[in-house]
């Protein structure tokens, strides 16, 4: 019993220090991005491969950007080039 309860303590403890650490379980692909980590120039769409919205829990509302050489940017989505690419993007292409 004594054994059991000393396992769970401890499991308990590292449950809490990797919450305080802000260590995540969850897939790498889930990032969130931090105010220090925003890349605030444009990024020229034609360096775009593909972006990705952070997931809503983040404190921060972000959208991590890769690049075609596979750089990966944290980008603030308000930011008017990014709102310009992304109505560029949306929009129909329209053959002449």
């Amino acid at each position: 019993m004594k054994v059991f309860s000393l396992a769970m303590v401890t499991l308990l403890l590292m449950s809490l220090w990797t919450g305080s650490q802000g260590i995540s379980f969850r897939s790498p692909s889930s990032r969130c991005c931090y105010k220090n980590m925003f890349y605030w120039k444009k990024i020229p769409v034609t360096f775009i491969r593909s972006y990705r919205k952070t997931p809503s829990h983040c404190s921060y509302k972000a959208v991590h950007v890769e690049l075609l050489k596979g750089k990966k940017y944290c980008v603030d989505p308000e930011q008017a080039w990014f709102q310009q690419y992304l109505q560029e993007k949306e929009s129909p292409r329209t053959s002449t």
